[in-house]
């Protein structure tokens, strides 16, 4: 997660302060998120470092599965951190609804558990390809709404939504506005959030680097611990 923005918008931020650092000073929380790439983390030693809460990546398009899911999603919840799934879309290859299934098929649902976070749709810059998937702005809007609709369907919770301004400014658009259901996690590389995707007035995650204090990305949550907790409780 994050290596495709990076690519494309580059990593402005210098890492002149830490995840914890910035959760402190801001009364947030610090978090981070894992995939594949991480493999066996050490929950401990991040639990340690003050991360408080992790998403995992779980699936990608309709034929991946993170091999390391197990250990990094119940290693999370284990050492005490509150805990999600995320889904990285490929809207050119299968519809949102038929994405959404396999994710929840695959690690993706939500239990009221006050530790697991809603599902996360990853949704950036394509890895293989043209930036939209080919999709026009109100093609990616109806295939994010597919997503999403079939997503609280399935679990009751509306999916947060991963993104960058810059992609979502390109390939949605002002098409789709999905504020009103979707926490909004927000990727940029740079001394602050800046500017956020169409509709969104705040940000209730933001991924700030992709390396530092946690393995993977560094992430801060927009708010106290309590907030953390009632976005996990529903």
């Amino acid at each position: 997660m994050g290596s495709q923005i990076r690519l494309h918008e580059g990593n402005r931020q210098q890492m002149l302060f830490s995840a914890p650092a910035i959760a402190a000073a801001t009364g947030s929380v610090a978090g981070m998120d894992v995939s594949g790439w991480q493999g066996n983390v050490n929950w401990s030693g991040a639990w340690g470092n003050g991360a408080r809460f992790a998403y995992v990546k779980a699936t990608e398009s309709t034929n991946y599965t993170n091999p390391y899911f197990a250990q990094q999603y119940n290693g999370s919840y284990n050492v005490g951190m509150i805990r999600g799934a995320y889904h990285f879309a490929h809207p050119n290859v299968s519809s949102g609804a038929t994405q959404a299934n396999y994710f929840v098929n695959n690690g993706g649902g939500w239990s009221r558990d006050g530790k697991t976070l809603p599902g996360a749709l990853d949704i950036e810059y394509n890895p293989n390809g043209s930036t939209c998937y080919g999709l026009s702005q109100s093609g990616m809007a109806a295939w994010i709404a597919s997503f999403s609709n079939q997503y609280y369907a399935r679990t009751g919770r509306w999916p947060v939504i991963y993104t960058s301004t810059s992609w979502w400014s390109q390939c949605v658009g002002t098409a789709g506005n999905f504020s009103n259901n979707s926490p909004l996690w927000v990727a940029r590389y740079a001394g602050s959030a800046g500017t956020l995707p169409y509709a969104w007035g705040y940000y209730t995650i933001w991924q700030y680097s992709d390396t530092g204090t946690f393995p993977g990305d560094q992430n801060v949550f927009n708010g106290a611990y309590d907030r953390l907790q009632a976005l996990s409780n529903g």
